[in-house]
This record gives C-alpha cells, sequence and structure tokens, in this order.
C-alpha cells in the first residue's frame, strides 16, 4: 500500500522543463552510483563478503551525511526565493520539511525531524558530521548525539561535539546505550541547569499512543513520567502476582497483567464500553462466511473469522459495522443478541470506487465525510500514515472545486496546512472504468515534482469474476451490480439481529 500512496513520478534530477542541463548533472551522478551498488556482485570468499558489507554500510552513513547538506542546501535556495517573492521573514522556508519528506518517501513529520538534525549536524555537530561521512557513525545515532543535546546553545552543543569527536574513534564498538550515555553526560558537565529543566518541561509531553502489530495486535503505549510509569506497571504486577498465587493457570503473568489494564481502563473484561469499533467489510464476509478480509480504521486489514469473531464477541456494546453490499440485501443475523448499526456504502461493480451524491454545500456533509473517510483511511499524502483530520477540497473551493466524492480527500492537520502553500497544487486523475481503478490524487510541489496518491483498496475489491459470460450465477451477479447502480445511496440502518 506504501508504494501505491507515494510513488514518485518523475527521476531524482531536475523536474523537466523547469532547469538547464547543468542541474541534471548530480541526478545522473546518483543514478551512475546506484547502478555501480547494482551491479555488485557478492563474492566466494567469506572475507570479501564481510568486507562488502562494512563498506556498504560505510556508504549509507556518507550518504546520509550528503543527504543532510542537500537538505541544507535546498531549505536556504527556498528561504532565498521566499525572501525574493517578499515572503515575511517569519514564514520563509514553509513546506520545505513536507518537500524533503516527499523526496526521501517520509512522513511529513519525520521530514521536519529529518531536516532539523540536518540544521544541527551541518551548522553546529561538524564532528559527527565529519563521522558520518566517514562511517564511524550510522545516521541513526548521529541522531541521537543532535537529539541528546538539542536543549544545549549553539555554542554548548559545538563545545559537546568537539568533546565526543566521533570522528577520532570515540565510540567505535559503542551501541546505542553507550552513546547516548556519552551525549547526557557532557551535556549535563555543560549545562546543568538548561538539562535539568528540559526533563521537568517532558511532563507535558505525556500521551498515550496507539499502533498496529502483526497478527491483529497493537502496542497501545503511554509515554509517562518515571514515577506514574512505575506505579501503574507495579499496580498491575501486584494484581498478577496476586492472581497467580490464588491458583491462576490458565493465563501467564503477562496476560493477566494485560487484561487487568484493558478492564481497568474500560471497565468491562472484554474491552468494549459502548465505544464504536468499526470495521468495513462486504455483506458476505459479515453475513456468508466468505474469506473476504475487512479492515479496521487506525489499524489496517484483518481477517473475515477474526472480524465476524469480534462481532459475536462484542454482543450486546454497541459495535458498529460498515458494509459494501452489492444489492442491499443483509440478511439476519444468528445471534438474537448481538446489536448492530450498519451503514451500508454502496461501490460501483466495474471500478470498486465507493459511490456518493455530490453536494452543493460548501463543506461536506457527514455521510460524505464518513464516504471519504471510509475510501482514504489514512491522510492521502504520499508516505503520510497520520490519522485523517480534514475533509479537503482537492481543487480549492474557492477556484470552483465541487464538493464531492471526487474531490475530497482526506488529510491529516499539517498536510492540509502544507497543501495551501504557494506553490502547491493537487488534482485528481481522470476517473476511468477500467476493473480496479481507484480514486488517484497528483500531487505537485514549488520545484516542480509529481507525486500520486492511490485510495487503498477497499475489501472485496480486486477479485476477478471466473464465471462464464452466459451462466446463471454470472446473469445474477450483473442483476446485482445493477441494482447497486440504480440505488447507489449511502443510508444508515440500525439492525437489532
Amino acid at each position: 500500500m506504501a508504494e501505491n500512496r507515494g510513488t514518485q513520478l518523475m527521476g531524482s534530477g531536475a523536474p523537466s522543463g523547469g532547469a538547464g542541463p547543468e542541474a541534471a548533472v548530480p541526478g545522473v551522478r546518483v543514478h551512475e552510483l546506484i547502478d555501480a551498488v547494482k551491479s555488485l556482485r557478492p563474492g566466494s570468499d567469506r572475507a570479501e563478503l564481510i568486507d562488502q558489507l562494512r563498506a556498504l554500510e560505510d556508504l549509507k552513513s556518507a550518504i546520509a551525511g550528503a543527504q543532510a547538506r542537500i537538505a541544507i542546501a535546498f531549505d536556504a535556495a527556498q528561504r532565498s526565493a521566499d525572501a525574493a517573492a517578499g515572503v515575511p521573514a517569519d514564514e520563509r522556508g514553509r513546506g520545505v520539511a513536507a518537500q524533503v519528506a516527499l523526496a526521501r518517501r517520509e512522513s511529513p513529520a519525520k521530514g521536519s525531524r529529518l531536516l532539523g538534525i540536518a540544521k544541527a549536524l551541518v551548522t553546529e555537530m561538524p564532528r559527527t558530521l565529519a563521522a558520518l561521512d566517514t562511517g564511524q557513525l550510522n545516521e541513526w545515532r548521529a541522531t541521537l548525539l543532535v537529539r541528546e543535546t538539542a536543549c544545549l546553545s549553539a555554542e554548548d552543543r559545538c563545545a559537546v561535539d568537539e568533546e565526543l569527536a566521533a570522528d577520532t574513534g570515540t565510540f567505535d564498538g559503542a551501541g546505542d546505550k553507550a552513546i547516548l550515555a556519552a551525549a547526557r553526560a557532557a551535556a549535563y558537565r555543560r549545562d546543568p541547569r538548561t538539562v535539568t529543566e528540559r526533563a521537568s518541561h517532558a511532563a507535558t509531553e505525556r500521551h498515550v499512543s496507539l499502533r498496529p502489530a502483526p497478527d491483529t495486535m497493537t502496542y497501545l503505549t503511554a509515554l509517562l513520567p518515571v514515577a506514574h510509569g512505575v506505579a501503574v506497571h507495579a499496580a498491575l504486577s501486584r494484581h498478577a502476582d496476586t492472581l497467580r498465587n490464588a491458583g491462576e493457570e490458565t493465563r501467564t503473568r503477562g496476560q493477566i497483567m494485560a487484561d487487568a489494564l484493558v478492564e481497568r481502563t474500560t471497565g468491562t473484561p472484554s474491552g468494549i464500553s459502548g465505544v464504536e469499533v468499526q470495521l468495513v467489510m462486504t455483506d458476505r464476509t459479515l453475513f456468508q462466511g466468505d474469506a473476504e478480509p475487512a479492515r479496521l480504521p487506525g489499524y489496517g486489514i484483518v481477517p473475515a473469522g477474526w472480524a465476524r469473531k469480534l462481532l459475536n464477541d462484542s454482543s450486546g456494546h454497541g459495535t458498529s459495522a460498515q458494509g459494501q453490499s452489492e444489492d442491499g440485501q443483509t440478511g439476519p443475523g444468528q445471534n438474537h443478541d448481538l446489536k448492530l448499526w450498519l451503514r451500508r456504502l454502496y461501490t460501483a461493480p466495474a471500478t470498486g470506487e465507493l459511490v456518493g451524491v455530490d453536494s452543493r454545500a460548501r463543506l461536506f456533509p457527514a455521510g460524505l465525510r464518513r464516504f471519504i473517510q471510509a475510501r482514504d483511511d489514512t491522510c492521502r499524502t504520499p508516505y503520510c500514515d497520520a490519522p485523517i483530520r480534514h475533509i479537503d477540497h482537492i481543487i480549492p473551493w474557492h477556484h470552483d472545486g465541487t464538493t464531492s466524492l471526487a474531490n475530497g480527500a482526506g488529510l491529516c492537520e499539517a498536510c492540509n496546512h502544507t497543501k495551501e502553500l504557494p506553490g502547491w497544487t493537487a488534482q485528481t486523475r481522470p476517473a476511468t472504468t477500467s476493473p480496479g481503478t481507484r480514486h488517484v490524487l497528483d500531487i505537485r510541489t514549488p520545484t516542480g515534482h509529481h507525486y500520486q496518491s492511490t485510495a487503498p483498496p477497499l475489501p472485496g475489491i480486486g477479485i476477478q469474476d471466473t464465471d462464464p459470460p452466459h451462466s446463471g450465477r454470472h446473469r445474477r451477479r450483473l442483476r446485482h451490480q445493477a441494482k447497486a447502480l440504480k440505488y447507489a445511496h449511502v443510508t444508515e440502518l440500525r439492525a437489532v439481529a
């Protein structure tokens, strides 16, 4: 899905039509380097193989150093162009991090961090940058040094950089923890007050986050002050030890702690306490036992059997399911205690594209917003997996853009603001009727580079119809598709099975 979201349409050289031959030379050299690496063949001698691995690792570090310098050069060029255009000083350079992110195939948030790291390395930490150039440090460990000195003044940071002098072999054989410890100690010696204040300020950054994990699991992470985090872990540990000592043998200690966290947070053992857990799935998966996977917003694709089990296990807790239906028929449920809110979202049979009704309103109405959120799943900017916060007009309203499904895109807040900067444009690719065609968004940056974003496939889309053209099953399928087109609309149905 990541490649579909962010395929760069142009090469690494200069954009067409906007630069002369001189500007394309660096791109040619980069392609020559790429070709040289691709032509490398593993040797047969074991020592030679290890030498090749080390040489390639050194090359990766040198490339990271070059990327940092290029990012700073681009930032300076963009700021100069903004100044020439009369942009206020405090607004110059806006959008630079987003363009760095697209070029490096990273999320906008990661692009902002990469630009900040590049500024620190190039302007304040030359010895660390030199270590990166020579392979003494890799990009991640250089990032650790930058991060641990971020609270220092430029002068103190330069002093720490000189003291550690990674390019002299200071960190040879050192792991991440050793590098972190050395950087923290050096920073504290230079400015203990600022380091202490930073630790106090860190408590304001406490938060809880959720990340997908394999096999329909998730990582629920809490960033807490150390005293609070230790207290929570100790309470869960004591609860688990109490049950284990009382004879609990069906669950491990870790399982008991996890179950207790869910129960104490939600108030119910199952963890579902009236919160709407949305599932995007086909009617065939929900009612006919089909194997087509479902999609859980905020997580991703989940197995069909798991989705059905979640609905059955959530009996009476108000779980919500969103379904795609070819003929609008839902069928009866088997569990008389199961309560479902079914929201039918119809798809066009030929393309798998969601079918909606255009609106003349300036803002997207609630039904259309749900449509777009179900279609896009996460922010539509290439490489950005942030949750959707804004439903955006791709062609702005003030440029006669319509409030429609085709002209709408789900974006995170940061990407929506970036899109409105001067020089950024977006448009949809003209719709086609070829099977499997999904909504495509084309983004053009101020440098003339194009990036495209394709909406992720919905559950059940892409399954080929292998029935003979004149078979009874094929005719029934055509009738169902005709009904879907005739009655294509968004409805909400509360069904009590």
